[in-house]
This record gives structure tokens, C-alpha cells and sequence, in this order.
């Protein structure tokens, strides 16, 4: 069986969440399966077509390309903490990573759009609150290819509530893509 026992604590008392996850994938096939109750996926009419186009040969990252927000990645990831960043390192794929600046900065005024996005975070008690702005165009949210725009916006909440989970839940926010947000 494996250890057991309450999330741990780093010396300044915010949640360790150190070590290997898996599960972030969970998004990863159909965004639509992984809502929370009352939230929906209600595409413009221009991104539900688009979707009825794509074919999983053009998904980026089948494609060796990173997967994004919320799709993360299905292969094992874990959290890097290096003083006021946080890194996210992803294991499949293309072995890429992420930064999370946690020393209070806001995003810059016209994020250059890149595939990670610009990330600040904060805590709000035992929870890691994540705000990204400044995504590209070119991943899906999901295997199925639920599209987006540069408008994306995204708030991944992450909660280690004992040694081996973590809640992971992420709002969607895309003006340019869906009719109003929804939350993983």
C-alpha cells in the first residue's frame, strides 16, 4: 500500500507539493466529461465548426508539441519550487515546463502568446491559485480538439488535501471561443 498521512508543509507553512503526480491528463480526452456541476462547454459557432474539421493527426501535441492548459499532459509531471518560481516539469511528450512566478508580479500588458502562457500564482490558504494569460493559438484543450484563442484565460486551483492527492481544478475563460466560462 502506498504511505499515507496529511499533506505536508514546507517550512514557511504553504503546502509541499513536491514529488510525481499523474492524473492531470484527466482533462485530457474530453474537457466536456470533466465538468463541474452547473458548468458547461458552449462553443461559438465559429470554434464548433472548427472542431468538426480536425482530425487527431493535427493535434499539436500527437505532434510533439506541449499540450497546454487545461490538458496538461497524461504522463507523470511534478512541481519544482526554486524561491519565488514555481516550475512545472512534464515527463512525456517533448519534456517540457512551465514557470510560475510567485513573487507578486502582475502579467505583463501584452504577453508575448506562448504555449505555457504567462503564469502567477498565489496561495489562498492550502490551495495554489494559478492565473495564466497570454496563451498561443496552436494546442487543444483536449484530444478532441475543443479550440481556443489569444483571449484564453485560465485559473488552475490546486489543493493537496492529503500526501497522495491533489484536487486540481481549472476555469476556462476564452471570449473568443466559448460563450461564457466553464470549470473543470
Amino acid at each position: 500500500a502506498p504511505p499515507a498521512g496529511p499533506a505536508p508543509k514546507l517550512a514557511d507553512g504553504s503546502p509541499d507539493l513536491s514529488g510525481v503526480w499523474t492524473g492531470f491528463g484527466s482533462n485530457a480526452g474530453d474537457i466536456s466529461k470533466a465538468l463541474k456541476a452547473g458548468s458547461e462547454v458552449s462553443m461559438l459557432p465559429w470554434a464548433a465548426e472548427k472542431m468538426k474539421t480536425l482530425k487527431s493527426q493535427d493535434d499539436p501535441q500527437a505532434n510533439c508539441m506541449p499540450s497546454g492548459v487545461p490538458r496538461g499532459n497524461p504522463y507523470p509531471w511534478r512541481f519544482v519550487r526554486e524561491g519565488d518560481h514555481l516550475y512545472v516539469l512534464y515527463e512525456g511528450n517533448i519534456h517540457s515546463f512551465r514557470q510560475i512566478f510567485l513573487d507578486g508580479r502582475p502579467h505583463p500588458e501584452d504577453p508575448d502568446p506562448t504555449w505555457w502562457g504567462h503564469s502567477v500564482g498565489k496561495w489562498e490558504g492550502n490551495t495554489l491559485v494559478v492565473d495564466t494569460v497570454g496563451f498561443n493559438d496552436k494546442f487543444w484543450l483536449d484530444y478532441l480538439g475543443h479550440p481556443h484563442t489569444e483571449k484564453l484565460h485560465t485559473v488552475e486551483r490546486y489543493t493537496r488535501t492529503d500526501l497522495n492527492t491533489l484536487q486540481i481544478e481549472v476555469t476556462i475563460d476564452d471570449p473568443g471561443a466559448y460563450t461564457k466560462p466553464f470549470t473543470t
